[in-house]
């Protein structure tokens, strides 16, 4: 899904990507209009400095964030911990030499953080015209497959493809990949549960 303005509708809304090539060809979830645009370029990924601590110890290692992304104390993520990915804790975020409850990521110049076991994985769900932001707590090891069904946000869901948190995205059904690689889900409504 994207956010983009719609030659009929003349306003900007979501529309589902239908074919991503040289063009993005899409279609207006308001309107229904099928229309080709630029392939938006991707945002860059920022690496920011990240203190985690863990139990006793706190060690310096880094997260990767993309420039557009905004970060807030109690988030969830990922911190690269040499070859050890480890989730963690946004507990402080440096701005300069302010501290701040939440920033875009081109502002931080550190986050503090705590290791912790669990992700929040995130996901967006398109129903009919509608996409819906879910978010799921899960261990940062267990496995979500393209194609496969789970529950989310009390909703049961079923996976199109998944973003990774290092770029690329996977689309081919069976393919499979650990919480804690997870940047976005995208999938739909399981069948028998068309409503909201």
């Amino acid at each position: 899904m994207i956010t983009i303005v719609c030659p009929a509708c003349d306003e900007e809304c979501e529309h589902e990507v239908l074919r991503e090539a040289a063009e993005l060809v899409v279609r207006c979830c308001e309107c229904g209009r099928v229309h080709r645009v630029p392939r938006p370029p991707e945002p860059r990924i920022l690496t920011v400095r990240a203190i985690v601590s863990r139990e006793t110890e706190s060690e310096v290692c880094c997260v990767e964030i993309f420039e557009d992304e905004v970060v807030a104390v109690g988030d969830h993520i990922v911190a690269e911990c040499g070859d050890e990915a480890v989730g963690v804790e946004i507990t402080g975020i440096e701005v300069g030499p302010r501290r701040v409850r939440r920033a875009g990521a081109a502002e931080v110049t550190a986050l503090w953080t705590r290791g912790i076991e669990q992700v929040v994985v995130r996901a967006s769900i398109h129903a009919g015209r509608t996409t819906i932001p879910l978010y799921q707590t899960a261990e940062g090891e267990d496995e979500f497959v393209v194609g496969e069904a789970y529950t989310f946000g009390g909703r049961r869901i079923r996976i199109s493809h998944i973003k990774l948190r290092d770029g690329p995205v996977i689309r081919k059904e069976g393919w499979k990949t650990v919480a804690r690689r997870i940047k976005r889900i995208y999938g739909y409504l399981d069948r028998g549960q068309r409503r909201w």
